[in-house]
């Protein structure tokens, strides 16, 4: 039997709303959960959006990423936030970049556009620790060189 729609909690949470409850925000405790909430369901649609892109199925990618059926499902799905290991299996499962993750994740800040990160990036003949390895040290040149400038 279908539940009424009037036995149905106003909230997600399952919480009902005080009287005194205007449905605004009870500080920054709340938006910042909010954000990290935000955050988990994102990250799950751009993977899934990834895997549909590249026409893998959940369970292949599972497969390849060494997680569970279900719990990529409910990464997928908002339900759960996968740690920074899970992410780097997915991204190796999707050929994507780790850190392309990381940053929908809110792990790492995104940084500037680089037409040689983007080719080190998208170069998928090289793994990805290599990639890591080379942007690293791009990176060390590049700060070096902005030290020497100064």
């Amino acid at each position: 039997m279908e539940p009424d729609e009037n036995d149905l909690p106003d909230r997600v949470d399952g919480t009902e709303p005080s009287d005194d409850d205007d449905g605004s925000s009870n500080g920054p405790v709340e938006a910042v959960a909010n954000a990290a909430q935000d955050a988990v369901q994102d990250i799950g649609a751009f993977i899934r959006s990834q895997r549909v892109a590249a026409e893998v199925s959940l369970r292949q990618l599972a497969e390849r990423a060494g997680v569970s059926n279900p719990y990529l499902s409910q990464i997928e799905r908002g339900l759960r936030k996968p740690s920074a290991d899970v992410l780097a299996q997915i991204a190796k499962g999707l050929r994507l970049s780790a850190e392309v993750l990381y940053v929908r994740a809110g792990i790492l800040e995104e940084r500037p556009a680089s037409p040689v990160r983007d080719a080190l990036l998208a170069d998928g003949s090289i793994s990805e620790r290599q990639k890591q390895m080379l942007l690293e040290i791009y990176e060390s040149f590049r700060r070096e060189n902005a030290d020497v400038e100064e």
